[in-house]
């Protein structure tokens, strides 16, 4: 998890508008406010996604010339979009897919207060339900959301954890899911998925795929295939790990016009320079201690690179950059693997959709 940062644009306060008392602000080592001198120190950022407009808001706040690389033509990364018309030349916004802004996501929160002080393009949904195939059906509407009451009163209001089932789950071998510290816990759990961990446990089938294959979902993976330190991470950050409940905020906007455009209008107002649909070819170490950063256009000159790019584009650009990094790193990198491919469908109706259907519908075993 990114640690929560302090903003020179925003008071101490700012990152902890949650519900949770005992979330606290870690602050950076002590420094300079902003940075100060004749000539403003340059950095790329590598990558408009989330991470890149975060260290690119962060960086231009306290005075470097930023520069920010996005191949694509639009920004959000895996929480974009881009106009599309429709068929009857109505004009609409293809998003990648569904993003839930979960409200223990506090460094995310304060990344959007930035232009959004009251998070007014936020709306929140009232349920998170889940329904399974076989007609099970859970939802966290009246869960509390102070730990341990969230998780154990989710076990006692769900179908889905049948009593008779409870005695059977090895207490012993499921400890891990209570005590999750990092990077122990991926010492300990990183080798093993989270389907076999959750054969060792003895956990209920049935909770098993709603209560926790929603995060191997939310991953794009197999649940054979997901890390279980990944899984008992998620357990931890939303069941036990804050008291901001399992319920999340949708943009009431399409995702360039509620979040992105305007970050990257504050962005300019820094004096950042957005270069989209602008690939990184490749990034070269100068004896200066600088970079060179080339794309299709040009090269230019910066003092620091950021790379803020997903498994797949970061490993090739440091393979197409020979120079960049030290062997180990590299080796790192290299070791990377991509999230398995996904579908996004989206429909566009002619008439408004039933009241009574839910905003969100999580599902499992269809």
């Amino acid at each position: 998890m990114t640690r929560p940062h302090r903003s020179t644009a925003a008071r101490p306060t700012a990152a902890r508008r949650g519900r949770d008392r005992r979330a606290r602000v870690i602050l950076p080592p002590p420094g300079a406010p902003r940075v100060d001198g004749e000539r403003r120190p340059s950095t790329a950022v590598v990558g408009g996604g989330i991470a890149g407009l975060a260290a690119a808001t962060a960086l231009a706040e306290r005075g470097v010339a930023v520069t920010l690389y996005e191949a694509r033509p639009y920004l959000g990364g895996r929480v974009g979009g881009r106009p599309v018309e429709l068929k009857d030349g109505t004009p609409a916004t293809m998003s990648r897919g569904f993003h839930a802004f979960f409200r223990q996501y506090y460094n995310l929160r304060g990344l959007l207060r930035r232009t959004d002080p009251a998070l007014d393009r936020l709306t929140p949904l009232p349920d998170y339900p889940l329904r399974h195939s076989d007609g099970l059906h859970d939802s966290f509407r009246h869960v509390p959301r102070t730990p341990p009451w969230s998780a154990l009163a989710f076990a006692a209001l769900s179908p889905s954890f049948p009593l008779r089932d409870l005695p059977r789950i090895d207490a012993a071998a499921a400890l891990p899911l209570l005590d999750v510290r990092v990077p122990e816990v991926y010492e300990r759990l990183d080798a093993v998925s989270a389907h076999d961990f959750l054969d060792a446990v003895r956990f209920p089938a049935s909770a098993r795929h709603l209560a926790f294959e929603v995060f191997s979902r939310s991953f794009f993976a197999d649940p054979r295939l997901l890390s279980a330190a990944e899984m008992a991470l998620m357990f931890h950050i939303y069941f036990l790990g804050s008291s901001e409940g399992l319920l999340f905020d949708v943009p009431n906007a399409p995702f360039p016009t509620a979040l992105w455009e305007p970050l990257a209008a504050l962005l300019a107002r820094h004096g950042a320079d957005l270069r989209t649909s602008t690939p990184v070819e490749h990034v070269e170490p100068l004896d200066d201690g600088g970079y060179a950063v080339a794309t299709d256009r040009d090269e230019r000159r910066h003092d620091t690179v950021v790379l803020a790019l997903d498994a797949a584009g970061l490993r090739a650009l440091v393979d197409r950059s020979g120079r960049l990094g030290d062997t180990p790193w590299r080796e790192r990198v290299a070791r990377l693997r991509n999230a398995p491919p996904f579908l996004v469908s989206r429909l566009w109706l002619d008439r408004p959709v039933a009241p009574d259907r839910p905003g969100f519908l999580g599902t499992s075993g269809y």
